[in-house]
């Protein structure tokens, strides 16, 4: 009878994070990130069929990259986690740092489970609040780690290249055309050679404050969608000054 190998632990985990890491890195990028008004989700996506964003609850959306099948069961273990609980307490009672946490406890059960593959994905639950200092922004990871991000956050094989890039143009207070400028020319970065993303190449979503309704998710798309990327042209420069012409003194002789 043989002896199976032995693998330490550490190994092991190592071994499935490479794993989850190297699926998610083939995949495109997904970035989001703050406006004046609200919280913006852009991917990269030519799938008009699947959707790498999508709304939660009311203030709450999510974005992912990685496995689609994966984080299409996690978004509807989440749409029925905030139903359940907003039913059985309050809607106001659902935010986005209970829906992190247990997104955090299912990857992170998942992840050290041996008899399991990693979930190849990474995961942003966003929550937009009253104003931009009450805005939040987690990030997730395959392994169930979690982080509370400001500003922005990137997913993807090249996450920590683009958010060095996004770090140093990231201006809080911007509106959604700079904001949406700046996600589109960062997901154009993920290779040596830059790329000029179209708008029939995006997903792009909002967490709209300045909303009445209670859900302030709204897809952008079409028309709109071109219109915020094209650049503003710029003003015309004022003419110079000039001095008015004086009429010839007729007393002169």
């Amino acid at each position: 009878m043989s002896m199976p190998f032995y693998v330490s632990p550490e190994q092991q985990m190592r071994d499935r994070a490479d794993y989850a890491r190297k699926n998610i890195a083939r995949g495109r990028g997904s970035i989001v990130l703050q406006y004046d008004h609200g919280i913006a989700l852009v991917a990269e996506n030519r799938h008009r069929a699947l959707h790498k964003i999508s709304e939660i609850y009311d203030r709450i959306a999510f974005a992912a990259v990685g496995r689609y099948n994966e984080f299409e069961s996690l978004r509807v273990a989440g749409v029925r986690m905030a139903e359940l609980h907003g039913y059985s307490y309050d809607r106001s009672d659902v935010n986005a740092l209970m829906l992190a946490n247990r997104y955090a406890q299912l990857l992170g059960s998942i992840f050290s489970n041996a008899g399991e593959k990693p979930y190849e994905v990474e995961t942003v639950v966003a929550e937009v609040g009253a104003s931009s200092e009450e805005d939040e922004i987690y990030r997730l990871t395959y392994d169930g780690s979690v982080a509370a991000e400001h500003g922005f956050a990137v997913m993807g094989g090249a996450a920590e290249t683009l958010t060095t890039y996004v770090s140093e143009r990231y201006q809080a207070g911007q509106s959604l055309a700079t904001a949406l400028a700046l996600a589109v020319d960062t997901l154009g970065r993920d290779s040596d050679e830059p790329r000029q993303l179209e708008a029939d190449h995006l997903e792009v979503a909002v967490l709209d404050r300045t909303r009445t309704q209670k859900r302030k998710f709204r897809r952008i798309t079409g028309p709109v969608l071109e219109r915020l990327l094209t650049p503003e042209p710029a003003a015309p420069e004022a003419a110079p000054e000039t001095a008015p012409e004086t009429e010839p003194d007729s007393t002169e002789s």
